[in-house]
């Protein structure tokens, strides 16, 4: 299997994958009843020593909340011409935290 890091969806599940993805245990996670995500996120807090984690489950959701963390409405962006927040995440940057 080809693994393709350029994108969050160019990599397609394997048979395998599917099949564990159809047997895990579901449950809600905005009342925090979702076993796989949480255990991940204790898992990583723990790894990292730090107080907690968030699963994030794109590039680009996780790009914006590291943009709104470390900016404040008025502030300007710095990246490369060949950055995905500037190539492919439109106005996230602008709608997400007032920043250009």
């Amino acid at each position: 299997m080809l693994i393709d890091l350029r994108s969050d969806t160019v990599t397609k599940p394997t048979k395998l994958m599917l099949e564990a993805m159809f047997k895990a245990e579901v449950g809600d996670d905005v009342f925090g009843e979702e076993p796989t995500v949480n255990a991940l996120e204790k898992k990583m807090a723990e790894l990292f020593g730090k107080e907690a984690a968030l699963f994030c489950p794109s590039g680009t959701m996780t790009n914006q909340i590291a943009i709104k963390v470390h900016t404040q409405p008025g502030d300007e962006v710095l990246c490369d011409v060949t950055a995905h927040i500037y190539n492919y995440e439109g106005g996230g940057v602008s709608s997400n935290s007032g920043c250009k």
